[in-house]
C-alpha cells in the first residue's frame, strides 16, 4: 500500500480524484444555494435530483482516491451498487434516525427512500465514466502508449 503512494501516477490520480470529489460537492451545494434553499434542504426537484446525481458522481471519483488503479467500468459499477445499497438501506429507517442527530449522516445516508433516486445514480456516474474513457484514450494517444489490457 505504501508503494502506491510513491508512484507519481497514482498520486496524480488520487489528487485529481480528490479535486473531482470537491467539485461535485461544491456543485451540489452551489445548486442548492442558487435554488434559494438551505444547503441541507433538498426541497425542489432541481436540488433533490441534482444532489442525487452529484452524490453518485462523488462516490465514483472517491473510489479513485482510495484505489487509483481501479478500472473506470469497475468503479462505475461499484459506485452505482454502493449508491443503490445506501438507498435501499433507507428502507430500514436507520438512516432517518441517524440523520435526525447528525448532519454528516444526513448528507452521507439520506433520510427517506425514493425510488426515483435509483435512476438518478447512474445519471451521475455514466457521464463521468464516458468522460474518463474519452480522456484516458486521448492521453494514451498523446503519450503514444497502448491501452491497458
Amino acid at each position: 500500500m505504501a508503494e502506491a503512494f510513491r508512484r507519481p501516477m497514482d498520486l496524480r490520480r488520487r489528487l485529481t480524484a480528490l479535486a473531482a470529489v470537491a467539485a461535485c460537492l461544491a456543485a451540489a451545494l452551489g445548486i442548492r444555494l442558487l435554488a434559494g434553499t438551505s444547503v441541507l434542504d433538498s426541497a425542489g426537484t432541481l436540488a433533490q435530483y441534482s444532489g442525487t446525481a452529484l452524490y453518485a458522481s462523488m462516490i465514483y471519483a472517491g473510489l479513485f482516491v482510495l484505489a487509483p488503479a481501479l478500472r473506470p467500468a469497475m468503479a462505475a459499477a461499484v459506485a452505482i451498487a454502493f449508491c443503490w445499497a445506501v438507498e435501499l438501506f433507507q428502507l430500514t429507517g436507520v438512516p432517518a434516525g441517524l440523520s435526525a442527530h447528525s448532519v454528516l449522516a444526513r448528507l452521507a445516508l439520506g433520510v427517506a427512500f425514493d425510488p426515483a433516486d435509483l435512476l438518478w445514480y447512474p445519471v451521475g456516474v455514466l457521464p463521468l465514466l464516458a468522460a474518463h474513457a474519452y480522456f484516458s484514450h486521448h492521453c494514451r494517444l498523446i503519450r503514444g502508449t497502448s491501452p491497458r489490457r
